[in-house]
């Protein structure tokens, strides 16, 4: 038997869960709903006022289902040549991958968690949930990234340990290692870290005498990329997943 869930779900307008969900103003939410553009289950609402429950609620806005999140929590598939940033100085920004209702989400605070080099493909998170965010990328937390790494010349086992015993960067005196590592080919190799450092696995790998030609993350905390979800593409995720 399901365990029932102690906290009950808010009641918005449809109007308001429009407005939540980042379908653009008051008013613009007013016009989906009085041009008939919005349902509910297969019923076209007619009143922006009319009130629905948020727990499960998923809006068809103009032929496209949008589930209801208090929080969003979404996984990108990234191609190379986006920046993960809002203001991108040199290429177009991630967030130009993703449909305006995310973008525009109430309070506009969606962003990657942690950042990928442009060049750099793989699983990106973004979500608007400030403490997801502090639990994902904070060092003492310590999630898993791992990382499909191409190299330019052959990985040797001699690289692999040093990477595993640590090494140091030319900004931190500290060392820092590869929880995990392993040859996957004569030029590649997959490393596990759990820090997030500046172009950390290109320095590492750099350190030890190779030099990084390719970079993918396959891997954040459980989550891998779906099957089938091609570069460019997105998701919803529940956070439990993670």
């Amino acid at each position: 038997m399901a365990k029932k869930s102690s906290r009950r779900a808010a009641a918005l307008s449809v109007s308001q869960a429009l407005f939540s969900q980042g379908f653009g103003t008051r008013r613009d939410c007013d016009g989906l709903v009085l041009n008939g553009l919005v349902s509910i289950a297969g019923r076209v609402i007619d009143d922006p006022d009319e009130p629905v429950e948020t727990d499960g609620l998923v809006l068809t806005v103009e032929g496209r289902d949008w589930p209801w999140h208090e929080k969003a929590l979404i996984l990108l598939h990234k191609p190379a040549g986006y920046e993960c940033s809002q203001k991108p100085k040199h290429w177009p920004s991630v967030m130009t991958l993703l449909p305006p209702p995310l973008r525009w989400r109430s309070g506009g605070d969606l962003q990657p968690v942690g950042r990928l080099d442009q060049d750099t493909t793989g699983l990106l998170l973004l979500t608007d949930d400030g403490a997801l965010i502090h639990r994902l990328t904070h060092p003492k937390k310590h999630v898993d990234k791992v990382y499909e790494v191409s190299c330019a010349r052959p990985v040797t086992e001699e690289q692999l340990a040093k990477l595993r015993a640590g090494v140091v960067l030319n900004d931190d005196p500290a060392p820092v290692r590869s929880e995990e590592c392993e040859i996957t080919g004569e030029l590649t190799l997959r490393m596990m870290l759990t820090e997030g450092k500046y172009h950390q696995v290109k320095r590492m790998i750099a350190a030890v005498g190779n030099h990084v030609e390719a970079l993918h993350r396959s891997r954040f905390g459980r989550l891998t990329i779906p099957d089938g979800l091609a570069p460019g593409q997105w998701c919803w995720v529940d956070p439990a997943a993670i």
